[in-house]
């Protein structure tokens, strides 16, 4: 991968260029990190609307909970910490 692709990604995924599918797929991760409570129907219309269907969407869910979930248990646990 390209330095300049890899650095847009990691300082702001919007700036990278990214598919309209994939720029939407990374906005309802976000979404989903910050505050899942916050996800309404309208996130999975935009979901579908770039051609993900119900399996699809499901499986970016789960990889995101799945994630979300191991990085906080292992900074619960100070994995990868110099302490």
């Amino acid at each position: 991968m390209d330095e300049a692709f890899v650095e847009a990604l990691k300082t702001d995924f919007r700036s990278a260029p990214l598919s309209e599918q994939d720029g939407v797929m990374l906005e309802y991760v976000e979404q989903l990190t910050r505050d899942a409570t916050r996800i309404s129907p309208a996130f999975h219309d935009r979901l579908r609307a770039v051609g993900f269907d119900d399996r699809g969407i499901l499986q970016i869910t789960l990889i995101a909970s799945w994630f979300n979930y191991i990085n906080r248990v292992a900074d619960a646990l100070g994995v990868g910490r110099e302490d």
